[in-house]
């Protein structure tokens, strides 16, 4: 294993217990639980063919490795060894890491949140032998408490149920999966009304700021989500409108995010959520994808203002991904845990946020008295603490680092230069951080998913293109050839999800072609090494062979042949992380212009006007897809640029093409290997070998401009709506 930490947590339990069968899987979660009392059986056919020989129902508990309320579970409920010895007699137990089935989590917490009316994880699901759930609930305690039932009353009672009404159970579990079924099916039928026009995008907007926070940033009340899916809507949306009140809001939010403690300002990277409405204490674990969709959000808005704190932060937040989430393959792992050992000697004793907060005290025997004072007051360090919400009760006099004075103001307080001041700070950065590397780290979840690498790839290409600096593109470039290499078989046309420990496993599910798509294409968009296109296309006319619905349009979520799954979804909802449908339509459009391939528009035509009432009554629900829209609603901008590409007149064109900010746009360079997919880009530049000189031909609505080798005169055009 390469995962110390999973080593440190469970060293005490081989002692003490044999593994269950989750020791020969791979998932840094189900490893985790290896040792438990409890018989883990992973998710497969053998284990359902169990259940079904035994006649008993399934307890099926999904979580993920960095989720802080599975640790708590498993403490409290499955290392309990008379838990554990009931849990055993009664049900044939599954454990499920989220990240690794996706598939399997979203058909139960649907069934969950229809059940209870939300949902979470560790989610707790009572099913059939046939995977029909019957209850469900998120974290149970062991006893009652927190107005929860207590999970050893809850197992007696449904395995009374089992024995005594079993009719009534089964029939149960059925109902849920048929009218849940029903449901999905009435949401997924063709609108009678499925106009498209800018009046879906603008009762969006309407929508969006009534929950707008004018005093914090963010959107609604109490915890506070970083969703990057709605600041790419609200950009989008401001390109077209110029309302200013949609690019406001972003880049306040993203200034206040910045600014509160669920940035991390000693290493970089941003944690999972805000516990309070003003960003102050953050859910501590970090998640690849919130890093990957973030850094786009803040290059887009330094694309718009100019601002170079925003790309500051695109960078420092790269440049955490570089240093902790990176495999040397050329992969990106999955998370960073919000808990931590207080001790290396007691490594079992964990807190959350342990790890990243400071007492006064540690802070003045690292700095100083001089430095602790001026950092103290520009990062609100006070001496009883400053998490003014402590969900858990662990904190007590620890400080978390947020900006509570700029520069400016600290200097004046200290009557100090800033310039002086800022040095200060980033001097007593250094020395904070070298200090909490002594600390034991969070575990690592080391895992590679194809699904969370197409964001990074999408975002480190983006970074390339704006920057110019060739170590975003290495990494892009490394990361897409790591999945090509270890998860695709081109051959047997097929894309896996997860790689780890050398195991490439489990089918890939529309997130993860949808997303990876979306990534190789950036990527092609930034070096033009046609080989990414090729490979995008190859993938999107798979996505289409196996996701798409050829009778009421749409993807669904999961292969169509998949047995396993009950529930056939095609999900809408951008949520942490986008919906598979929302950036599958934007490749069937993006890939469409660039190719001429009128088919694949017209498909992502149909898609949007199969989910047109969703965008229309729920409009918060499904940003991400309003962004496709509006790229079909506005003919987008294709760039067509050709010449020598070493040349200083290509790197000047090409400059201002990445510096300005057009979110509906292709980008494509012509040479041969180009013509061979896009024919018609013959038909605009001519012959390729007549021509040395960098040139760009803009086209719009079918119309091109006359081309263009000027660096301003090329700009003129760009900013043209």
């Amino acid at each position: 294993m390469s995962c110390r930490s999973f080593f440190k947590l469970t060293f005490s339990m081989q002692i003490l217990n044999n593994p269950n069968k989750l020791s020969k899987e791979k998932s840094p979660y189900l490893l985790q639980h290896a040792y438990n009392p409890v018989d883990w059986h992973p998710w497969s056919d053998e284990t359902f063919d169990l259940a079904r020989k035994k006649d008993k129902p399934i307890f099926l508990s999904v979580g993920y490795s960095t989720c802080y309320w599975c640790h708590v579970m498993e403490r409290e409920v499955f290392e309990n060894k008379e838990i554990a010895a009931l849990m055993n007699e009664y049900f044939i137990n599954i454990k499920v890491d989220r990240e690794e089935r996706p598939d399997v989590d979203r058909v139960y917490m649907t069934a969950l949140q229809a059940m209870t009316g939300s949902g979470g994880w560790p989610m707790s699901m009572f099913l059939t032998p046939d995977l029909k759930p019957f209850y469900g609930a998120t974290y149970i305690p062991p006893k009652a408490k927190y107005g929860r039932a207590g999970f050893e009353d809850v197992i007696t009672q449904i395995h009374e149920a089992w024995i005594t009404r079993r009719s009534e159970v089964l029939s149960s579990g059925d109902n849920i999966i048929l009218k849940l079924q029903e449901l999905i099916n009435s949401r997924l039928t063709p609108s009678v009304n499925d106009s498209l026009s800018e009046n879906i995008t603008e009762n969006a907007f309407n929508s969006i700021m009534k929950i707008y926070d004018d005093i914090e940033g963010g959107f609604g009340t109490g915890n506070k989500f970083p969703r990057p899916v709605v600041y790419n809507f609200l950009l989008d949306y401001y390109f077209y409108s110029k309302d200013f009140n949609a690019l406001d809001s972003v880049s306040f939010t993203l200034k206040k995010m910045y600014e509160g403690g669920m940035y991390d300002h000693l290493e970089g990277g941003f944690h999972r959520y805000s516990v309070d409405n003003f960003w102050r204490v953050p859910h501590f674990e970090k998640m690849l994808y919130d890093q990957a969709q973030l850094i786009v959000t803040y290059v887009n808005t330094y694309l718009i203002t100019k601002n170079k704190f925003y790309l500051f932060v695109a960078e420092d937040t790269a440049e955490y991904i570089m240093n902790n989430l990176s495999d040397t393959k050329g992969g990106f792992y999955s998370a960073e845990d919000a808990e931590s050992a207080l001790s290396a000697d007691n490594p079992d004793v964990k807190e959350e946020g342990a790890f990243y907060l400071w007492t006064k005290d540690e802070i003045e025997n690292v700095l100083g008295k001089e430095s602790s004072e001026i950092f103290q007051y520009y990062f609100g360090i006070l001496a009883h603490g400053n998490t003014v919400n402590d969900p858990h009760e662990v904190f007590g006099n620890k400080n978390v680092l947020y900006i509570a004075n700029d520069i400016y103001d600290t200097a004046k307080h200290f009557e100090k230069m800033p310039e002086e001041v800022a040095k200060i700070i980033d001097d007593s950065r250094s020395l904070l951080l070298k200090e909490r590397i002594k600390r034991p780290k969070p575990h690592l979840d080391d895992k590679i998913l194809t699904s969370w690498n197409g964001l990074t790839i999408a975002a480190f290409a983006k970074l390339f293109q704006v920057t110019g600096n060739h170590t975003y593109y290495t990494k892009a470039e490394k990361a897409a050839d790591f999945i090509l290499k270890n998860l695709y078989n081109e051959k047997e046309k097929v894309l896996l999800h997860r790689y780890r420990d050398g195991e490439s496993r489990f089918k890939g599910t529309l997130e993860d072609y949808s997303f990876f798509i979306s990534g190789l294409t950036e990527l092609y968009e930034s070096g033009f090494d046609i080989k990414y296109l090729k490979s995008a296309l190859a993938l999107n006319e798979i996505t289409i062979n196996k996701f798409y619905d050829p009778d009421a349009s749409g993807f669904f979520d999961v292969e169509k042949s998949d047995k396993d799954i009950l529930l056939k979804t095609k999900d809408t909802y951008d949520g942490a992380e986008p919906a598979g449908n929302s950036i599958q339509i934007m490749n069937l459009l993006k890939l469409g212009y660039m190719t001429d391939n009128k088919e694949l528009i017209e498909k992502a035509e149909k898609c949007l006007k199969l989910f047109s009432d969703d965008l229309k009554r729920l409009p918060f629900s499904s940003p991400q897809m309003l962004c496709a829209l509006s790229f079909y609603l506005h003919s987008p901008k294709e760039i067509i640029i050709r010449g020598n590409k070493s040349s200083d007149s290509f790197k000047s064109l090409l400059e201002v093409i990445n510096n300005t900010f057009i979110p509906n746009r292709i980008t494509l360079y012509a040479d041969d290997e180009l013509m061979k997919i896009s024919k018609f880009i013959k038909n605009i530049t001519g012959d390729l070998k007549s021509k040395d000189t960098a040139e760009v031909f803009v086209c719009e609505n079918y119309t091109c401009e006359l081309p263009v080798s000027d660096a301003e005169a090329l700009e003129n055009i760009l900013i043209q709506k």
